[in-house]
Formats: C-alpha cells, structure tokens, sequence
C-alpha cells in the first residue's frame, strides 16, 4: 500500500477547479511507499510529457479541453508511468500502488498506461475518448 503525500490532494483540486490555470499534476515517487507531487503547471500534455523519464515510474493527470466553437468541455486524463528502464519492482509495486492514487484522482475520462514518450501525444489522447457531442457532423 502506497501513502500520498497531502499535497496530493491539493493538486488534484488545483487542476480540477475552473478557477485555475493549473491543467497538468506529475506524481512521482518520495520513497519506495510514499507518492508525492512532482510538480503541477499549466502547458497540458506537452508540459507534463518531460517530466516522465524511462528510468522511473510515476503519475500524472491533466486537464484537456475539448469541443467546437458550440461547446467546450474539460475532461481529464490519468497517466500511469511505467519508463521501459524502471525497475522491474517498482513496475510491480506500481501496479499495487496505482489503486492508492485512484482513492485520491478519482475523476477522469481517460485512463492511459504509458511507457514511452510517443504514448503522450496531447491529439491523439484527445480523440481516444475525451470528445464529446458532434454538432458539425450530422447529416
């Protein structure tokens, strides 16, 4: 069982509230049972994507916008980690541990495991399942 951090919690709201620019949370690990936050910003994908590095396993969550000029919607996106070089008990401890994350990032559209860096293409995690009604579509 993983513990988190209360900043944890913090940053979750943070990029859940409209009232901030906040849009990306990276969760990384403090010790082998303790998550904590990495950073947070604003950037979206592009931003967060840096932060994971193949040597390590970790989380992330980000806001993503999505819609036509008729409608805009915010929908949000969990990553999990999992560099190609991290080590293998951490991959397995990681496995244990995303559930303890999930208790804390509990809403989200998308839930993406990722292991390189092509995984974290901000358009095409877009169109996975974040979109939304098609106003301009209808035949």
């Amino acid at each position: 069982m993983a513990t988190l951090t209360p900043e944890c919690e913090d940053v979750y709201a943070d990029v859940r509230s409209d009232a901030s620019e906040t849009d990306w949370a990276f969760l990384k690990y403090n010790s082998q049972n303790e998550i904590g936050v990495g950073g947070s910003g604003t950037g979206g994908v592009a931003a967060l994507a840096p932060n994971f590095t193949d040597d390590e396993c970790a989380f992330g969550y980000v806001r993503v916008t999505t819609g036509d000029e008729e409608s805009k919607r915010a929908k949000f996106v969990f990553i999990a980690w999992t560099g190609d070089n991290a080590k293998i008990m951490r991959k397995a401890r990681m496995s244990v541990h995303k559930a303890n994350v999930k208790d804390v990032f509990r809403e989200f559209a998308i839930e993406l495991l990722a292991s390189d860096q092509d995984d974290l293409d901000a358009e095409a995690i877009k169109t996975i399942k974040a979109g939304g009604a098609n106003y301009m579509g209808q035949a």
